[in-house]
């Protein structure tokens, strides 16, 4: 895969992606969100790829929204075709088979906190900032913002945070429970990559149904509860649920091959 606006680093079975649009503060424009669908798709079949970092190039920004130039001369439909497609390529991410964890570097506004949303965790610099200024603009959130960020810091303060349009620093978003850990500056992708070796250690057949069964608590149109035991069954069923038990009656480190 040849890409132009991000670029992907390889350090052993993980993915870094980067944003790299650092002039522009990694802002989110046509081009990025058609490399991030290409790249999310490939990886689902990508064996070699156990996690994947996305992080945004430079010191300031994660991403400082969506690129407010493509939007002149929107209108009704063409907006909404705008941030349906956005929602989709997040969704992707959302339900991708492996974890994503967001490196948030700096600035995550906007569509660009949506993209850190849509992550499955958030690791954030300490000099991280978190927002969703959309009202500022005359508009709201496109890609699933009013939604996720409900889900994450509950309905009260994620309404106070999206009609006020008011920024919040990392130690807040800890609190909150938008991040889930905050670390010194230039560290982010470290920690990141830690989280993600640890996962990798796992069966990877159950990390996959995990997330799926996690996202399933918020889609209204299925009862979690039920997904949850199916897909226990699944993986009572799997050679990697037999090796994980031995391993564990063994006290040994389990050899999971993903079968």
């Amino acid at each position: 895969m040849g890409f132009e606006n991000i670029s992907v680093e390889k350090r052993g079975k993980i993915d870094i992606v980067s944003i790299n649009r650092e002039r522009a503060m990694n802002a989110l424009n046509k081009h990025v969100f058609s490399e991030l669908d290409e790249y999310f798709t490939a990886v689902r079949e990508d064996d070699t790829v156990s996690g994947v970092v996305v992080t945004g190039a430079g010191e300031k920004a994660f991403a400082a929204g969506a690129d407010i130039k493509e939007f002149g001369g929107l209108e009704a439909s063409s907006a909404s075709a705008l941030a349906k497609r956005g929602q989709d390529i997040f969704f992707k991410i959302e339900n991708l088979n492996k974890p994503v964890i967001a490196a948030v570097n700096g600035f995550s506004l906007g569509g660009g906190n949506e993209l850190a949303m849509a992550c499955h965790m958030r690791v954030a610099s300490e000099k991280a900032r978190f927002g969703q200024p959309e009202v500022n603009l005359g508009i709201i959130t496109g890609y699933g913002g009013s939604q996720r960020l409900v889900q994450y810091i509950g309905k009260g303060k994620a309404m106070e945070l999206l009609l006020t349009g008011d920024m919040i620093k990392a130690d807040e978003a800890y609190r909150l429970g938008l991040v889930n850990h905050v670390v010194p500056a230039g560290e982010e992708i470290n920690k990141s990559i830690e989280i993600l070796e640890k996962i990798s250690t796992k069966g990877p057949l159950s990390v996959a149904k995990m997330i799926n069964t996690v996202n399933d608590y918020f889609d209204k149109n299925v009862n979690g509860f039920d997904r949850e035991v199916i897909r226990f069954g699944e993986c009572a069923a799997t050679e990697d649920f037999k090796e994980g038990a031995s391993a564990f009656v063994e006290k040994r480190a389990a050899d999971f091959k993903g079968v």
